[in-house]
């Protein structure tokens, strides 16, 4: 299958290695040229391209950058032809990413993502930290497997997603509609707490809507708080744990 995947970050590099390994042809872009794209995951049929040539001809399209960016590739995402899953890996977190009145107001991250642009999209792997999408990625039927929500309203795009969610590593659960991706977002319980499925098929039904925000911007602060800027990161395993106290 040809991927194209629109962002070259912690997330989008990952997959697209993992989707590369599992034998797709993946070109993949960033806003800065295909110059500055890491070569070291330019292997196993990732290729480095022009931002406005990733989705050309691609049977899948995955985007992954910065909420704060999305109004920035709008333009080029809603020139994806209708019939192709395009895929919204991305959160929203007020501190991180500066005020949209929309999402401050309870939009739903991904609703609003696909009005911005204009056409239909799926929420997935948004709700797994990089350094766990790197390394805990395991065979179907393993004990203790992670799994991951997916959340759609064209059963093909949710079928497509959940089918590639499955060969980077996850089993995948058919998160409903996209109204309903509330349930994956920061904050929920299911956001980052690397569940089994029937962890994550009871933590969907759990989650709060009143909640998710008020537990997304609590975790932030504590973040904040011990790192003191926006930029450096505290450990995953010390994050994973504070989102399974705050969250679960």
């Amino acid at each position: 299958m040809k991927i194209g995947i629109i962002g070259a970050g912690n997330i989008g590099a990952l997959l697209a290695t993992k989707l590369g390994a599992a034998g797709h042809d993946v070109a993949i872009a960033n806003s800065r040229g295909p110059e500055t794209i890491d070569p070291g995951i330019l292997t196993e049929g990732v290729r480095a391209v022009e931002a406005a040539d990733a989705a050309a001809g691609a049977e899948v399209v995955i985007v992954s950058v910065p909420f704060a960016r999305i109004p920035d590739v709008a333009g080029l995402l809603s020139q994806i032809p209708e019939n192709v899953p395009l895929i919204d890996t991305g959160n929203y977190y007020p501190g991180r990413d500066g005020r949209h009145d929309a999402v401050d107001a309870g939009q739903v991250e991904s609703v609003w993502v696909a009005q911005t642009i204009g056409r239909p999209l799926v929420k997935a792997w948004n709700s797994i930290g990089a350094p766990s999408l790197a390394d805990k990625g395991t065979e179907p039927g393993a004990q203790g497997r992670i799994a991951l929500p997916v959340a759609a309203d064209r059963d093909e795009d949710r079928r497509a997603a959940m089918d590639l969610v499955e060969q980077t590593g996850f089993d995948a659960v058919d998160a409903g509609r996209l109204a309903e991706s509330w349930r994956q977002q920061p904050g929920a319980p299911v956001y980052c707490t690397d569940l089994t499925r029937a962890e994550v098929v009871e933590g969907l039904a759990r989650a709060d809507r009143g909640r998710v925000p008020k537990r997304r911007d609590l975790a932030w602060a504590a973040v904040v708080e011990r790192t003191d800027d926006f930029t450096t990161m505290p450990d995953f395993d010390w994050a994973l744990r504070l989102n399974r106290v705050l969250y679960r």
